[in-house]
């Protein structure tokens, strides 16, 4: 059983001091002591409840997007994980683990428990809005989408939710103690890796884009419920309209 889901924002070192910067300014989170052998390891830390954001720096590749899978037996749940079409890649006091279309994730021990709640902020003119990074997009090419969808309701145990027939999204349901929901989203494009990005849930979308654009990120596409933005570390994200608290959208 998942007990906890950590979000790893990977960085080059180019960007490393910008990403940092800019994701605690997004959360509002502090960071904790640099950790690893390099000191490229560290934890956003949450005023309240435990950390489910974590920054890592790279020294190859480009920004990504990572999961660690909390759990009480690593070894136990990497076997579980291939025999469902995972391919372990390397493992020490962790299990490095590759999806069956590619997304890299990794098993870890179980901890963490407390959900923090969203971040309340106010506009210069006085507005009170509130934020709260919550899901992790599973951006899926077409030809790897029954497979990497089955592959992790499978590895999470989590219902996938109804959507409408031919909906490019099929959203998992988000157990109420985890802090991250899944949602695997189908690309147009046919082939390719399974990558994943980030999604906030906010009361203020207008407001909170305004925020993120102070802080340095671009504005790339306004959706009817989302708002996709370009971060300064080059990494795409975005802003819904869905509850903080919830994950799911007021008229839903």
């Amino acid at each position: 059983m998942i007990t906890w889901l950590t979000a790893f924002l990977d960085s080059p070192a180019d960007v490393w001091d910008v990403s940092r910067r800019f994701w605690t300014g997004v959360t509002g989170y502090g960071l904790s002591a640099a950790r690893g052998e390099h000191g490229d390891f560290q934890t956003l830390i949450p005023p309240g409840g435990d950390g489910f954001l974590r920054v890592q720096r790279l020294h190859d590749g480009g920004p990504r997007v990572h999961l660690d899978l909390h759990v009480a037996d690593v070894r136990a749940a990497a076997e579980a994980a291939v025999a469902l079409g995972a391919r372990e890649v390397a493992a020490s006091g962790h299990v490095v683990m590759s999806s069956p279309g590619g997304l890299p994730f990794c098993f870890v021990r179980e901890g963490e428990r407390r959900r923090p709640a969203p971040a309340r902020w106010t506009t210069p003119d006085g507005r009170d809005h509130a934020s709260l990074v919550d899901q992790v997009a599973l951006d899926v090419p077409a030809a790897a989408w029954d497979a990497e969808v089955a592959f992790w309701v499978a590895l999470t145990g989590w219902e996938m939710t109804s959507s409408a027939p031919g909906s490019e999204f099929a959203p998992l349901r988000r157990p109420a103690d985890q802090p991250l929901r899944l949602l695997p989203h189908r690309l147009g494009e046919p082939t390719g890796p399974v990558r994943a990005h980030l999604d906030l849930a906010s009361t203020d979308r207008a407001a909170e884009t305004d925020r993120h654009v102070a802080l340095g990120a671009g504005v790339e596409q306004v959706r009817d419920a989302w708002t996709v933005l370009v971060a300064p570390d080059a990494r795409r994200y975005c802003i819904t309209d869905r509850d903080p608290v919830s994950g799911v959208r007021p008229q839903a």
